[in-house]
């Protein structure tokens, strides 16, 4: 029954457990996988044949039932009038063109791509070119559209060099404003630059008086993570709002997380998915609104 306590704790309240050195965002970013404890819990009953250890495990099943399970209820549905991708390329991504192939054939009308390699941009713009008349990057971050980019701008998140940008792209249904990055890395232990980064990045979005954003990228920042709420208090999440399940995308051959995001405002998100895609270690994200 203990365990059961503990287990109920650790998954509806992870965000009070202490941010010393990484430990909270860890825990955060593990709080969906808590729930393999509630199985093994309901064994260890079988086996003591204790009827109260068996009733015990409801807790945490109930637990995890509100704040994950909810996630699989139907959602979204509607229209689209503009669909966007979102792809960490992987700097030493062996196909880069098969990659950006893949994620073209979801059909989407923007494309943010980001992470990628010095030696990749011309296999990237061979394979995006002919479908993607505009396109614009900023170090290892580019946005590729068929509709018209007004303006451009790399945002500087406290990094040695900008892997973030911002562009003003003219839709036939009205202008949008689309960032493309890549946050710093987050490791156990070590997230301070991934913090301050996300920092840099609520600040910027906080003062954009764009009415519709559209934000795409790698925040190497799980969707469960304390330290992605600044930025979800004012840009909505894709996943929550039309997608189906915790919609995970790293490492892309059996996603335990989920760092990569498609946010939004001042648009109505009706689609949102994840696509597997050759040469990266990230699945690919995409999301469909409406105006």
């Amino acid at each position: 029954m203990v365990f059961a306590l503990v287990v109920a704790v650790l998954i509806g309240a992870h965000r009070y457990v202490p941010d010393i050195a990484g430990l909270g965002s860890l825990a955060d970013t593990a709080a969906p996988w808590f729930g393999i404890a509630i199985p093994l819990l309901l064994v260890a009953a079988a086996v003591r044949r204790s009827r109260w250890a068996a009733a015990a495990t409801a807790l945490p099943l109930l637990i995890w039932l509100i704040a994950f399970g909810t996630a699989w209820l139907p959602d979204g549905g509607g229209p689209v009038q503009l669909r966007v991708a979102s792809q960490n390329v992987r700097a030493d991504n062996p196909t880069p063109a098969a990659t950006a192939s893949a994620v073209e054939a979801t059909g989407a009308d923007i494309i943010g791509l980001q992470e990628i390699g010095p030696d990749a941009e011309p296999a990237i713009a061979g394979a995006l070119a002919d479908t993607y008349r505009y396109h614009v990057s900023e170090s290892t971050v580019a946005l590729w559209s068929r509709y018209p980019i007004a303006q451009f701008t790399g945002v500087d998140l406290g990094l040695s060099w900008t892997r973030a940008l911002r562009a003003d792209v003219s839709t036939p249904y009205g202008e949008v404003t689309v960032y493309v990055v890549h946050l710093a890395s987050a490791r156990a232990g070590a997230t301070a630059t991934r913090d301050s980064t996300m920092r840099a990045l609520v600040d910027r979005v906080e003062v954009d008086t764009s009415p519709r954003i559209v934000l795409l990228g790698d925040l190497n920042t799980a969707s469960t993570d304390r330290v992605l709420a600044p930025l979800t208090a004012l840009l909505h999440d894709t996943q929550a709002a039309a997608g189906t399940g915790l919609g995970f995308t790293w490492p892309s051959g059996f996603p335990l997380t989920r760092p990569d995001h498609v946010l939004f405002r001042g648009l109505r998100a009706t689609r949102a998915a994840v696509v597997q895609t050759p040469g990266s270690d990230h699945r690919a994200i995409t999301a469909g609104f409406r105006f």
